[in-house]
């Protein structure tokens, strides 16, 4: 099998897994890192036709005095019903998607990063050729939480319960990075996936068997 364009790499793992280091050790090295939640900030920033349409279905409520999305209002009221959490990914994930798919095709390189947080719940591994997993215990995502975002034990563990299962994400990981350490931890290992990624790239084929780090 050839190919001439970028592997991608779909990159994922829970809240407070360590992606966003991940991500930034890749983008070191000139990788093409592309985010989605990034992208997810930019469809429905000021004067967008995404932030209009969030507005008619949750309210202004949700909107700050000068035109932002309130997140944090916005993100009690998913919390709250499950029904609108739908609603809200209607009007989110085609936009990001487009966004994604247009980022992409622009940044070229032999292989690209694409920052997916909810791969697994939106089934969107298909968009990708391999599924990159930053994993690590609960126990450690919620201590993350407490310490960077000040959440409650309690808080925490109503975010980890809203997402994907660890175990579901582990099951369709091509390649899983165990995150249990200390940030200092991760850059071998991504240099070592970046030699792996760029000998994929230049064969052609995305099928080789995973790598499981450290």
């Amino acid at each position: 099998m050839s190919t001439h364009r970028p592997l991608r790499v779909g990159l994922t793992g829970g809240i407070a897994s360590g992606k966003t280091s991940v991500a930034a050790l890749f983008a070191a090295l000139g990788v093409p890192v592309i985010d989605t939640d990034q992208i997810a900030r930019d469809v429905v920033g000021p004067g967008t036709p995404g932030l209009e349409e969030v507005r008619q279905v949750f309210g202004d409520d949700v909107i700050t005095a000068d035109g932002r999305l309130d997140r944090a209002r916005l993100r009690q009221s998913i919390f709250a019903d499950p029904g609108l959490r739908e609603r809200l990914e209607t009007i989110l994930h085609p936009r990001i998607l487009t966004e994604m798919e247009s980022a992409s095709d622009a940044a070229g390189g032999p292989y690209q990063i694409l920052v997916i947080p909810l791969l697994v719940e939106s089934n969107l591994g298909s968009r990708v050729d391999r599924v990159l997993v930053v994993d690590c215990n609960e126990e450690q995502q919620i201590a993350r939480l407490i310490r960077r975002d000040g959440e409650t034990q309690a808080g925490a563990r109503q975010i980890l319960a809203a997402q994907a299962k660890r175990s579901d994400r582990l099951s369709v990981a091509n390649d899983v990075i165990l995150n249990a350490g200390d940030a200092a931890d991760l850059q071998p290992m991504i240099v070592r996936l970046d030699h792996f990624y760029r000998r994929l790239a230049a064969s052609g084929d995305f099928t080789a068997p995973g790598l499981r780090l450290p």
